[in-house]
């Protein structure tokens, strides 16, 4: 444990680790608030069985790197709970109004992330009286149904084709984890002309050689249906997708996608992460010595945090769109220039411009 803890830990943060225990509603989560230089820490909450103190310090000190580049008056925090993200609803809103009860007194803002939707976020809102990604009818932008983060990645993709780093009109798209992200990566990427020729959920995976049907397969989703169920295509192992032929391949599920040890698999121009840390140290450096561009996630995902800052601020959706797309644009633009000019990685570019503004703003805290 003193190993784990010296890793999590550096100048940084984080500021706080919390393990929460509630044995009356079988509750276990985590909570890290990572660095509050920019103002009180805000970031999801995920709910997954596996879920570990060291993936949330990772996921927290993502979120303090995102608010920071894209200028948000926020610092870093992410929480975790315990739990199968398919249990009963009732449950759920038990364990979420628990955990709501016992970070009432942190400076951290919750939003929504995997297996935790608006209706959690209402009942947060209800117990503590602070959350994002609140319902419509409460005030929230409904981020997911609008797909603010995957605009954001749309609006990355439209800066690596100025690069030259890929052309939209009929680039392949493969896309793992055809959820909130993936669906919407999918449809606005289809909008610019892309091609997306394979998908995977939970339950498997889905190819089509020409291109599936976007339209159709979302409305298969939304239904509740597998995605390796759609009669239109050949359903495949999640894992076949790595080494897919394709332009554009989006990580939008869960950490360490690619590794060191699959990396050099990989048959792509962009790697466009939908989700946080999806692309180890050691991958992003075989990918950039191999010229995939693998954009940072803390940057071109960043819209669904955006939107909550928004929200939380009280703007509306139009203004929050019209944030994700003019601060997305601009830090990728950037890092791309950066990386370029510096000959890093774009992942190191990124870290080397938003360590310095956070580090800037920790100057400014009152000293103890």
């Amino acid at each position: 444990m003193e190993l784990e803890w010296q890793e999590l830990c550096d100048d940084l943060g984080p500021e706080k680790v919390i393990l929460i225990r509630e044995p009356s509603v079988d509750l276990g989560a985590i909570l890290v608030i990572d660095n509050t230089a920019a103002g009180p820490a805000i970031g999801g909450i995920r709910l997954a069985r596996d879920i570990t103190v060291r993936e949330v310090a990772r996921l927290a000190r993502a979120m303090t790197y995102k608010n920071a580049a894209a200028g948000l008056r926020h610092g870093g925090g992410k929480a975790g709970i315990v739990g199968d993200p398919d249990m009963d609803p009732e449950h759920r809103d038990r364990l979420v109004r628990a955990f709501a009860g016992a970070i009432r007194d942190t400076n951290y803002i919750p939003g929504p992330d995997m297996g935790i939707d608006e209706s959690c976020m209402a009942t947060i809102q209800d117990e503590i009286g602070r959350a994002v990604g609140l319902p419509q009818t409460l005030g929230g932008i409904p981020l997911d149904t609008l797909g603010a983060t995957a605009y954001g990645l749309a609006i990355a993709a439209e800066v690596a084709e100025e690069t030259g780093a890929v052309g939209l009109d009929g680039a392949r798209v493969v896309i793992q984890g055809f959820g909130a992200v993936g669906t919407h990566a999918a449809r606005f990427l289809a909008e610019r002309g892309a091609v997306v020729v394979a998908v995977s959920d939970s339950r498997g995976g889905l190819a089509h050689p020409d291109g599936l049907d976007i339209d159709k397969l979302i409305l298969w989703k939304s239904e509740g249906q597998p995605v390796r169920e759609f009669p239109s295509g050949t359903p495949i192992f999640p894992d076949e997708m790595i080494g897919f032929d394709c332009e554009i391949w989006i990580p939008a599920a869960r950490p360490d996608v690619f590794t060191a040890d699959n990396a050099g698999e990989v048959r792509a121009a962009v790697v466009l992460p939908g989700a946080n840390i999806a692309v180890t140290a050691a991958a992003e450096e075989i990918l950039f010595e191999r010229g995939v561009v693998s954009l940072p996630d803390f940057i071109v995902n960043a819209g669904g945090v955006i939107c909550g800052a928004a929200e939380y601020a009280g703007a509306s959706a139009t203004q929050a769109f019209t944030m994700i797309e003019d601060k997305v644009r601009a830090n990728t633009r950037e890092v791309l220039t950066e990386s370029r000019t510096q000959s890093v990685t774009p992942m190191r570019a990124a870290r080397d411009i938003t360590r310095r503004r956070i580090v800037e703003m920790m100057g400014y805290r009152r000293r103890f």
